[in-house]
């Protein structure tokens, strides 16, 4: 089914002022860099040039880019665009650090992916960045006490991108989820900044088991596809976790793991893995 990109009414444009008030889009090099991206790409492809500006010429700030875009891809026959755009709106302009994080995954997509060509690809084509942005509104919501809203845009999230994060998960900023598809975490979790993972990686739990009962990942931590990291245990920092592996036990920082179930096999001594996506089963 296509989906029609929602217009705002003049309404719910206005329904924003105080975010837009102390935002100056002069000063925001990302932003910038996207709008510059956007108008090349409808110079060389017209056929494209309405998308473009609906989703990002169209818009002052990122952040309003971002809401529309989010709105028109979790909307649903119950529950309108319109009424996304209002509630990430709300979010967004309450706490200034979800649009922090924001600016910090797309550099973490740029940076760390070679198919990524600009800022603009991810915000909008990379279902793991749309996934990711919509689990921060989710949580906001979550924190606010608003449990029903969270987890209707945790099933939404799911529907939508195949990507399934308890709203209640507390994730940093950095934040590369590559492909993403089928990526599951849970509840407790914990995920500190510059952290990358690629697609099927599951962060759950063992069992009934109840309370604090996800893992706790370090930063600059890199997941291969398809691991499975279970129960409450520690990922240390800067620690490589290999392609299908199965994690039952703590990971000391700046160790790589692999196998079934992860055994220690090197100990890198520089730099962050979250960092470099090249293939782990070419370096084990």
């Amino acid at each position: 089914m296509t989906t029609t990109v929602p217009r705002p009414s003049a309404e719910a444009a206005s329904s924003t002022p105080s975010r837009n008030a102390h935002r100056d889009p002069t000063h925001d090099e990302i932003w910038a860099r996207i709008r510059s991206e956007a108008t090349a790409e409808a110079a060389a492809e017209p056929a494209l040039a309405s998308f473009l500006h609906t989703v990002i010429l169209g818009h002052q700030h990122l952040e309003d880019a971002l809401s529309f875009l989010l709105s028109s891809k979790l909307e649903s026959s119950t529950v309108s665009a319109l009424t996304l755009r209002e509630l990430i709106d709300h979010a967004l302009a309450d706490d200034r650090s979800i649009g922090i994080a924001v600016r910090e995954d797309l550099r973490a997509v740029l940076s760390r992916d070679p198919a990524t060509r600009g800022y603009s690809q991810p915000l909008l084509y990379f279902k793991g960045f749309h996934a990711l942005q919509s689990y921060r509104i989710a949580h906001y919501y979550w924190l606010q006490g608003r449990t029903a809203m969270a987890l209707y845009l945790q099933s939404r999230i799911s529907e939508a991108f195949a990507v399934d994060i308890h709203p209640g998960a507390r994730i940093g900023k950095g934040i590369m989820f590559d492909h993403a598809t089928s990526v599951v975490i849970g509840e407790t979790a914990v995920v500190e900044d510059d952290f990358s993972m690629l697609h099927e990686v599951t962060l759950g739990g063992t069992g009934k088991v109840g309370g604090d009962r996800h893992p706790k990942i370090g930063r600059g931590v890199m997941i291969g596809a398809g691991a499975k990291v279970l129960g409450n245990i520690r990922v240390g920092e800067g620690a490589r976790i290999g392609a299908g592996s199965v994690v039952l036990e703590d990971v000391p920082p700046y160790t790589t793991v692999a196998g079934v179930p992860a055994r220690p096999v090197s100990y890198p001594v520089h730099g962050l893995p979250a960092a470099d996506l090249n293939d782990l089963d070419d370096r084990l």
